[in-house]
């Protein structure tokens, strides 16, 4: 038996009643052993061992007030993974899904996207299972009030930044932001995601979109192709599938999907992102709208975009979106490339079979870093007292993303998975944060 497949044996023991870490855990440790092989000194180290411990998690209960008068109770995490390179830094999601496997699997996820950036970053997230949707202004700011005044101890610009994910958006940050200020009496960049107006960063509702075309373009360079000309299909509707068909347009690809959680729209003439970002940012409406205004598009219900001819396939929606029987279909109808855009919305087994029948697949933990990137650059930005424009933190952004391509696919070479990016994320983000814990002893 192998290093790692000891560890994670014993962590399938440990931890039976978290699936959705054990997963994550399973496929990063799947593919480290190749590194794990070339640098026996992390095994004597217990790297692995310590690595899917996290370094603190804090639960705590989070009462509020609603419309009615009534308290009401929910449960607020933060599970801070690992800070070997920088502070923790990751989102927090307000969803009733939301439970300690799902933020373990989401942190330590994220402590090797973060590293993969090249900025300074560990890995982190929190949440709770409050549900935002349906409840007024003032229930949400009651919430978010309530479980910042036990966050606030825990967190800070120099130990934990955290973000929006799902159900945390400009209105939660906000409110989020104001109770820490007024407990802490102090003005610091310790949420990311801010407004403009209170320090926050130009392009980074854009980020994670761009970025995953950003990524994308270098995989096509690899191969000798360009992305003007190739056809695209996306799930999602939100800021991730906007941002990415947008920016897939601007470069002359034509993108016939986008989703939501009741079907998908599909537009042969080409998605037309003004009137998505109509029907989704301003009108908060469903895709039913966007069909309306459209002739030429048809609305699917109960289905996904993926029997759809493309050449390029981008998960932009949630994880577990892409199935065996869909990566079959798209290789069927000649999908040369799948990138997510999502935290690991393609199934294992469909990645195993997309990169066995030669489609380049691109990871979630390399594509989709352009958001946490930004969040990286907004951090800097704050700490210098700056603001800089939105070209200026786009060309930053197009630069960490062929930098994160350019680690991803070295390491896949070096040990032995050339042209693998599952492999080659995984291990470039693994080696920087492993060579920082032997660097800092046992700790």
């Amino acid at each position: 038996m192998t290093y790692s497949e000891r560890v994670l044996r014993e962590l399938e023991e440990r931890y039976a009643n978290e699936p959705e870490f054990i997963e994550a855990a399973d496929r990063v440790l799947g593919t480290l052993q190749p590194a794990l092989d070339a640098h026996p000194e992390y095994e004597r180290a217990a790297i692995l061992e310590r690595l899917v411990e996290p370094e603190r998690v804090v639960i705590f209960r989070v009462p509020w007030v609603d419309e009615a008068g009534a308290v009401q109770v929910n449960r607020g995490y933060r599970v801070e993974f690992n800070s070997a390179i920088g502070p923790y830094k990751g989102g927090l999601r307000l969803h009733p899904s939301v439970n300690l496997s799902i933020l373990k699997f989401l942190g330590f996820e994220q402590t090797f996207k973060n590293s993969l950036t090249t900025l300074p970053m560990g890995g982190g997230k929190g949440g709770s299972d409050f549900d935002p949707k349906g409840k007024s202004d003032r229930e949400v700011m009651a919430f978010c009030q309530s479980f910042m005044c036990e966050l606030y101890r825990h967190i800070g610009p120099n130990t934990d930044i955290p973000a929006g994910d799902i159900g945390v958006g400009a209105r939660e940050i906000g409110y989020l932001f104001g109770q820490y200020k007024r407990l802490r009496n102090e003005w610091s960049g310790v949420l990311t995601g801010k407004g403009l107006s209170f320090g926050g960063s130009l392009a980074r509702t854009e980020a994670t979109g761009y970025g995953a075309v950003y990524f994308l373009s270098h995989m096509m360079a690899e191969r000798g192709e360009k992305l003007a000309g190739k056809t695209l299909a996306l799930s999602g509707s939100g800021n991730v599938a906007i941002y990415a068909a947008q920016k897939a347009s601007e470069l002359g690809g034509r993108v016939v999907t986008v989703s939501d959680s009741s079907g998908y729209v599909f537009d042969p003439e080409g998605i037309d992102v003004a009137l998505l970002k109509d029907v989704k940012e301003v009108r908060r409406a469903r895709l039913s709208e966007y069909v309306a205004a459209r002739p030429s598009a048809v609305y699917h219900e109960g289905e996904r975009p993926w029997a759809e001819a493309c050449d390029v396939a981008m998960p932009c929606a949630t994880q577990n979106e892409l199935l065996l029987d869909d990566a079959r279909a798209l290789v069927r109808n000649g999908c040369s490339y799948v990138v997510e855009g999502a935290n690991m919305p393609t199934a294992p087994e469909a990645i195993d079979y997309l990169i066995d029948e030669g489609v380049s697949f691109a990871p979630g933990k390399a594509a989709n870093a352009g958001g946490v990137a930004v969040s990286g650059l907004e951090m800097s930005q704050n700490a210098g007292h700056l603001s800089w424009t939105f070209d200026e933190v786009d060309e930053k952004l197009e630069d960490i993303m062929a930098d994160i391509y350019a680690s991803a696919s070295a390491a896949a070479k070096t040990y032995g998975h050339e042209g693998n990016l599952v492999f080659g994320a995984n291990i470039a983000g693994f080696l920087k944060v492993a060579d920082a814990m032997m660097a800092q002893g046992v700790c």
